[in-house]
């Protein structure tokens, strides 16, 4: 979440066009996610991912499958 909004407003502020801008303003969008997370990580003394909170499978493709099954 982080990245993408870092990456909005990188991609605003720069007026980027065209693929190769955008694809410059994701990529130090997702820099400053991961240098967050890996701040975290330190503060916190252990990691933010971790196999006890990955998803295998996404929320939204379970609640359909959820609605489909009533």
């Amino acid at each position: 979440m982080l990245g993408e909004r870092v990456s909005t407003e990188i991609t605003r502020n720069k007026n980027a066009v065209g693929f190769d801008e955008n694809k410059d303003a994701a990529k130090e969008g997702g820099e400053v996610a991961g240098n967050a997370r890996r701040d975290a990580e330190k503060k916190i003394g252990k990691p933010i991912m971790s196999d006890e909170n990955y998803l295998s499978e996404p929320e939204k493709k379970k609640k359909l499958e959820d609605k489909s099954e009533r």
